[in-house]
């Protein structure tokens, strides 16, 4: 088995290719930034040492299809992608790398010469604004109203799955986060809430960019999931929402008050609401997955913080 992480170098790929590295697993890392900054705050340099970096676009086809025909890949995990800002502003480059990128590992794994098994990062943001529905958890089954570009993305990424999945009987998993939290997350839309934490632990004042609800899921179980999602047997094409703590932004900044003694001083928050809706129903993760661990808030939120603290004494925040 080797396992090919795209966008490795991110919040999420660090944390997945540390949960692989304790899984003692061949990792090829790919990503277009070769600094692995992220990775190295949570992960010991003699483990990094065990990962063969590869610089590159996602957007590249010939790269991507090479890399994943010529280093034996069996498993990817593809999480390379433009966020939801960068894609309002950007829509062209933002489809290139987000929809292209997603053909293009797919493609890499029709052609690659075995059996290549898929798990890749869609998004809550296929949902659209919460004013698209009724006032209940959202399931797998219920119609997509994208109000977003990048949302808009996500969706033709799942249906592509399920084409190259009729079509040249490619397993995959798409897995929908909303507010993934943690050292690491610096940025995109939703990443107030792990900059307000930094900014705490360094003494700075910040304002979030958004308020109202959140969901928001602890990023090493986010990693689990998308590992155990990789390394399950379960075969076929799905897609899987990602259930967390729903908070407001303000109690958020609260929480944080109670846990670090005058960070409601330094933190703030301002702008519209995130236009997604927020309320998920992750059972059906659950039962093809069961016994998937969730960190509660304030647990997740004090790691973050511990670790965090841990850098700044180090310099290295």
């Amino acid at each position: 088995m080797r396992v090919l992480v795209t966008g490795a170098q991110g919040c999420i790929g660090a944390w997945c290719v540390k949960n692989l590295l304790e899984r003692g697993l061949d990792v090829l890392a790919y990503d277009k930034n070769p600094n692995p900054t992220r990775l190295s705050h949570i992960v010991p340099a003699t483990e990094m040492a065990k990962v063969r970096f590869v610089e590159g676009q996602i957007e590249d086809t010939a790269r991507v299809k090479g890399l994943m025909k010529d280093e034996g890949i069996t498993h990817v995990i593809h999480l390379a992608a433009a966020v939801m800002p960068f894609c309002q502003a950007n829509p062209v480059t933002g489809g290139m790398i987000d929809m292209i990128g997603t053909l293009n590992v797919f493609e890499g794994a029709r052609d690659a010469g075995r059996e290549v098994r898929v798990v890749y990062a869609s998004s809550s943001a296929v949902w659209g604004p919460e004013d698209s529905f009724e006032k209940r958890s959202l399931n797998e089954k219920d119609s997509l109203f994208a109000g977003t570009h990048y949302g808009v993305f996500k969706m033709a990424n799942e249906g592509n799955a399920r084409v190259f999945y009729s079509a040249n009987g490619i397993s995959s998993v798409g897995v929908r986060p909303w507010t993934v939290y943690g050292v690491g997350r610096d940025s995109g839309l939703t990443a107030g809430p792990s900059l307000a934490m930094k900014a705490v632990v360094k003494g700075e004042s910040y304002q979030m960019g958004v308020t109202g609800h959140m969901d928001l899921q602890y990023v090493a179980d986010v990693a689990e999931i998308f590992n155990r999602c990789l390394l399950d047997s379960f075969t076929g094409v799905h897609v899987f929402n990602l259930a967390g703590d729903i908070i407001r932004v303000d109690q958020f900044i609260q929480k944080l008050e109670a846990m670090r003694l005058g960070a409601a001083k330094l933190i703030t928050s301002a702008g519209s609401k995130v236009p997604v809706a927020y309320q998920m129903d992750g059972a059906a993760l659950a039962k093809m997955i069961p016994g998937l661990k969730r960190t509660p808030l304030e647990e997740g939120m004090q790691e973050t913080l511990t670790i965090y603290e841990r850098l700044f004494s180090e310099g290295k925040l």
